[in-house]
């Protein structure tokens, strides 16, 4: 029987036999995030952590072959013994996100339960297709504490995800505090979509988010959103807007209005404490500076915007990461990220096609198949639809090389955004079932096999319910 793994590993040949984990199953590895992770892992379904010793029946080991990369990983389970090999410890973890899913769904629980804890014999050999592979969680239109950012990194960690881009500002709210700017949360992260006081993380509360990804080996990626979606933060310093005149906070959900002092200087001293602040919390080498939807900024204006915001990035040692209309500045930093979002259906735009031929890496995050707020189907109560639905299958069978001809494709990224979501939940239910075929696009070699697929997503289920993941949308897509 072949074992339900999502993503679907580079290489696996099933052997007969299991492997059985006791009470004296020894583990033996370096010190690091993966061998404290599966000791966690065990001790907690388990009720008991295996002994360790210098040469254990489950070992991990830091001596892979070159071919395995940075994140590759080589696992041999035989009646007597697992052994997982990686050259780097971010290779073990993901190895060991693979053994998690070899045991029964049972693992998962948060309570002990009795077993027993076998696992298939197999031989894996394991690397990913894109080196970035992401969740975006938006906590500007609703704000999601650091529980609850935390809770999102555990749902993303079993399926392999290494980034976490975090959209912190728009026009709904500012959710991140800068010590020079004091009122960007004082008064700017007081309001949401709707009704609600919003919210925002301290200094501390983000140094414990990235503390906790990075021990899943995971890199934030921080997200102010310029030169639209600004409303937030004009209204905590007039000055920033075009007409110097405070405006009101928002709570809507249209896109598309606001925009900042663009020729007034005193912007790029602001945006530079911003950056400057972003740095020092965020030691991962990307910053997220949005680009999109600025839809009151004529051309002339934006290129002028881009031209003096972007190097303000660079001078701190970042790589820059927007959205796709960045690709109609001028004198792109080189290295720039360009991040794909609208529906496959759309022409490419010019300026995106020709920043792609110059070689320009593309995240891809098409809205038709992969922004996890749109709805399922006409009946799903949460998400919108502005994209069309998406289902199950649609979110997994889509190939991130064929859509811009000719792209320097870097990985794949799936936006959650919330307009529509207000608690842990609700992010469950939009994420699963769809979040597993995201991570398989972006680490599994291409093509995809929706009857296999589909198979072993049946069996994740199995593990959602029991880790008491109790709001996931039940598809019927997943139905013998």
């Amino acid at each position: 029987m072949i074992p339900a793994l999502i993503p679907a590993p580079r290489v696996l040949a099933v052997h007969d036999g299991v492997f059985e984990l006791t009470a004296d199953t020894a583990l033996s590895g370096p010190e690091c995030h993966a061998t404290r992770f599966l000791a966690a892992l065990l001790r907690r379904a388990a009720g008991h952590a295996p002994p360790s010793a210098r040469e254990g029946a489950l070992a991990l080991t830091l001596d892979g072959p070159a071919d395995l990369g940075e994140e590759g990983y080589r696992l041999d389970v035989t009646a007597e013994a697992v052994r997982l090999r990686a050259r780097t410890e971010e290779g073990l973890f993901r190895g060991v996100q693979t053994l998690r899913q070899l045991l029964p769904a049972e693992i998962e629980s948060p309570a002990p339960l009795p077993g027993p804890w076998r696992v298939p014999c197999v031989s894996i050999t394991d690397t990913p297709r894109f080196r970035w592979r992401g969740v975006m969680l938006d906590v500007a239109r609703h704000f999601f504490d650091v529980a609850a950012v935390k809770r999102f990194i555990d749902r993303a960690v079993p399926y392999k995800f290494n980034i976490l881009h975090l959209h912190l500002t728009d026009d709904q709210g500012w959710r991140l505090e800068i010590p020079s700017h004091p009122r960007l949360t004082e008064h700017g992260a007081t309001s949401q979509v709707g009704e609600g006081d919003g919210g925002h993380f301290t200094r501390a509360d983000f140094t414990e988010i990235v503390a906790y990804a990075a021990a899943h080996h995971m890199t934030v990626v921080p997200e102010i959103d310029l030169p639209g979606h600004t409303q937030a933060a004009m209204a905590s310093y007039p000055h920033l807007a075009p007409e110097g005149v405070t405006p009101e906070l928002y709570r809507g959900i249209d896109v598309g209005f606001s925009q900042l002092a663009i020729h007034n200087p005193a912007t790029y001293d602001f945006l530079d404490a911003v950056f400057t602040e972003l740095a020092a919390l965020t030691p991962g080498p990307y910053l997220h500076v949005g680009g999109d939807e600025a839809l009151q900024t004529t051309a002339e204006d934006y290129a002028a915007f881009m031209t003096r915001t972007l190097p303000l990035a660079v001078r701190h040692d970042r790589t820059v990461v927007a959205w796709q209309e960045a690709a109609a500045a001028p004198d792109l930093p080189e290295g720039t990220h360009l991040q794909y979002w609208r529906p496959t259906h759309e022409p490419v735009p010019e300026p995106l096609a020709a920043a792609a031929s110059r070689g320009l890496p593309l995240i891809m995050s098409p809205a038709n198949r992969a922004y996890l707020d749109m709805k399922y189907d006409d009946d799903t109560a949460l998400g919108l639809r502005w994209a069309g639905t998406v289902g199950v299958r649609q979110s997994y069978e889509w190939d991130p090389e064929s859509l811009v001809p000719g792209a320097r494709v870097v990985g794949v990224e799936a936006p959650l955004w919330t307009e529509t979501l207000t608690t842990p939940d609700d992010l469950d239910h939009m994420l699963y079932p769809r979040l597993p075929g995201l991570a398989e696009v972006a680490w599994s070699p291409a093509p995809k096999d929706w009857p296999s697929y589909v198979t072993r997503l049946r069996a994740h289920t199995a593990r959602w319910d029991a880790a008491g993941i109790t709001s996931y949308h039940r598809s019927p897509e997943l139905e013998d």
